[in-house]
């Protein structure tokens, strides 16, 4: 009897949710009949769908409306009717890629077809502590946007240059005048859309900047709610842990992100681990941490990595070539030879392009360090350096919060700039097989969105921005080698940016479709 009575009681509410669902499944009927009978820009058909999660794939159709994904619909027997129809059965569609570390002037360069090419829809620029030098952020932005980019740009402002703009310079304890300059700038530099602050405290200036500065700054990050990038202190095995708690140090204040992790001179997959531990240790602690990877055994930079702090600005070279010559030429050959010789550097820009030291120092009949100190100097050329181990940077990829990062530019003599992406997918995805490619994927659009805090891009979801991929993985291919490292990746057969195909199979359209994301309004 108490059941039968407590039924009676909860008569009205089972009606009435009875009625509730009845009325929704008639509306969500009327939607599914109302976008069957709508007309779409662009069909993708019957896609395999890796939606940038890290979800198993699955198969549908895409539809998409202007710039936007308008529906995605695992029943592929339903026909829906559109502009354009890309057969997609067989073929992968995916994000498009989001680049974390990247480098360029869109002013100078806008095109970006070494990104485009590889699978690249958006970009993260003023990365290292360097963005452009105008204090204006917004005005900067809004000349970028004249000038179309090739693809989306999402910016950060950078601490070496916000330390020339704000007048303290090579300053090692800055006046306060000039930590206030600092503050505003990085404060007025996220309000016109930055998405936070990158440090490069291996360069100069960056490198005389105190905890307490960058504590400073990122309290004004964190205010903003954005998050710090650094290309820390030294990468170096010795200094590399000291150098992520340096930055962890900030992670008190706004989320922190690893720029090119990386361990210089370590060995093997249980020094990764180590490195990662102290990552994991920090986010079990609250601070939220990330980093990104580029999949190569070589770094690029300048040559003044090599040189010691008192050969470079703002010290003379001129007097410490007249006063300490022989210790130069002393060290220089030394911190060669740590990095594992000659051999080990490839010069990427300038008249010895493309030659090692080695090659340089016999062609020259002179000591290498001597081609450094006398033909090179710390500012002449900027290099390729081979001073890392495959297994150990192996097993700092497969960690779930590392993504991916290019750290590359159209210009840079290093095949990073043309083939990171697609070195995902055809070395690690389909020849090693340590990653799947969800996972990869997920490394390369869902996790770098969420990270930076792109809105509406990274995953494949009705109602966000259209810039997707479509290719078979089998057919990419990497190409750029240390050789010639500026030849484009193949095999992405579509690339879209906001819903407009900017590339198909390897010809390039005319149109640019990219633009500058800004971090308060991002449409």
């Amino acid at each position: 009897m108490a059941t039968y009575k407590s039924l009676i009681r909860f008569f009205p509410a089972l009606v009435a949710a009875s009625l509730f669902a009845a009325c929704q499944s008639a509306s969500q009927q009327e939607q599914e009949n109302e976008a069957r009978n709508l007309t779409y820009d662009l069909l993708l058909e019957k896609a395999t769908v890796v939606d940038g999660s890290g979800s198993a794939p699955f198969i549908a159709n895409v539809l998409i409306g202007q710039d936007t994904i308008a529906l995605i619909d695992s029943d592929t027997t339903i026909t829906y009717k559109a502009l354009k129809t890309i057969p997609a059965e067989g073929m992968v569609v995916t994000p498009g890629f989001i680049d974390a570390h990247a480098h360029g002037d869109p002013l100078k360069e806008p095109e970006f077809r070494n990104f485009l090419a590889m699978g690249v829809t958006t970009i993260c620029l003023g990365q290292d502590g360097f963005s452009h030098n105008n204090k204006d952020m917004g005005a900067w932005m809004d000349s970028v946007d004249t000038a179309r980019p090739g693809v989306n740009i999402a910016m950060f402002a950078g601490h070496n240059s916000l330390r020339v703009l704000s007048g303290a310079m090579y300053e090692k304890q800055p006046a306060e005048e000039h930590l206030k300059a600092m503050e505003d700038l990085v404060a007025d530099a996220m309000d016109a859309g930055c998405f936070g602050l990158t440090t490069g405290l291996e360069y100069n200036p960056g490198y005389y900047a105190t905890s307490n500065e960058l504590n400073r700054l990122a309290k004004v990050v964190g205010a903003k709610k954005g998050l710090v990038m650094s290309h820390m202190r030294n990468e170096d095995d010795a200094l590399v842990e000291a150098s992520i708690r340096e930055l962890l140090a900030q992670g008190e204040y706004c989320p922190v992100h690893v720029s090119h992790i990386k361990v210089v001179y370590g060995k093997g997959k249980e020094r990764a681990r180590q490195v990662l531990q102290v990552l994991d240790s920090a986010r079990q602690s609250g601070t939220k941490v990330t980093a990104d990877f580029y999949p190569y055994t070589a770094s690029f930079t300048g040559i003044a990595i090599l040189f010691p702090d008192w050969a470079k600005s703002p010290h003379d070279y001129k007097e410490v070539l007249k006063t300490r010559g022989e210790e130069l030429r002393t060290y220089m050959r030394n911190k060669v030879m740590q990095r594992n010789g000659p051999e080990a550097t490839l010069i990427g820009t300038g008249r010895y392009t493309g030659k090692n030291l080695a090659q340089i120092a016999k062609e020259l009949n002179k000591p290498f360090e001597d081609v450094l100190v006398d033909n090179i100097g710390p500012y002449g050329a900027s290099g390729a350096y081979f001073i890392m181990d495959e297994e150990l940077q192996e097993g700092l990829l497969l960690d779930p919060y590392v993504m991916i990062g290019s750290d590359g530019s159209p210009s840079m003599h290093h095949p990073r700039g043309y083939g990171s992406f697609a070195k995902v997918i055809e070395t690690y995805v389909l020849g090693k097989k340590v990653l799947t490619l969800e996972e990869a994927v997920r490394k390369m659009t869902g996790l770098p969105a969420e990270t930076i805090g792109l809105q509406k891009r990274g995953l494949l979801k009705p109602g966000y921005k259209a810039d997707l991929l479509v290719f078979n993985p089998a057919e990419v291919k990497e190409n750029a080698t240390y050789a010639k490292p500026d030849q484009l990746a193949t095999g992405f057969q579509y690339v879209l940016i906001g819903g407009k195909v900017v590339k198909e199979g390897e010809r390039f359209t005319e149109e640019r479709a990219g633009k500058v994301l800004r971090k308060q309004a991002q449409e």
